[in-house]
């Protein structure tokens, strides 16, 4: 009989920490059930917490929040692209910097309060999940790119939806006025 030595537990896989850090937006991808909803939340509230510790005029709130989903955009391809190499999956749901990065965009214009903080959540929400053109364009994009161009796309397009609504609804000839 030969001898042969059998590995119970393959050895894990290395990860890159750094990547896997920012990918989950620091765990809150690895929440359970829709883990795109706790990545979202977890940016709506890193937001609002900035927002009232600095207490920001409404321009220079407007100017970081669009820094702030310009850099998790930036670092958030790479970091997605890496995670899901690791994962060997083309879309991993873990990696939620996107969705990070596209409630920034969806949150930018809007004043920090509750109210405006749920309004842009649930179109930012509801834009990701349904993915309308051309979002669903921008996903088909190779590796990180396309797993958070879409969501900076339904980000911008919350954010537009957001503004109208709002004018909508300040306008002195609204029926919601």
């Amino acid at each position: 009989m030969a001898n042969s030595k059998v590995q119970l537990h393959p050895p894990e896989e290395k990860k890159t920490l750094w990547a896997w850090a920012i990918g989950t937006f620091f765990g809150a991808g690895l929440l359970k059930p829709g883990p795109g909803t706790y990545g979202s939340i977890a940016g709506l509230l890193l937001w609002f917490a900035a927002a009232h510790a600095l207490h920001p005029r409404p321009f220079a709130l407007a100017v970081g929040t669009a820094a702030a989903a310009i850099i998790a955009t930036l670092i958030g391809i790479p970091a997605a692209t890496i995670v899901a190499r690791e994962c060997g999956r083309e879309d991993p749901g873990l990696v939620v910097i996107d969705e990070v990065a596209g409630q920034f965009f969806a949150l930018m214009f809007l004043p920090a309060d509750w109210t405006h903080a749920v309004l842009a959540l649930l179109l930012f929400r509801a834009f990701d999940i349904f993915k309308p053109p051309p979002i669903r364009q921008l996903e088909r994009l190779p590796g990180g790119t396309g797993i958070v161009l879409d969501d900076v796309a339904a980000g911008l397009i919350a954010c537009a939806v957001a503004q109208v609504l709002l004018l909508l609804i300040r306008s002195p000839f609204s029926v919601l006025h």
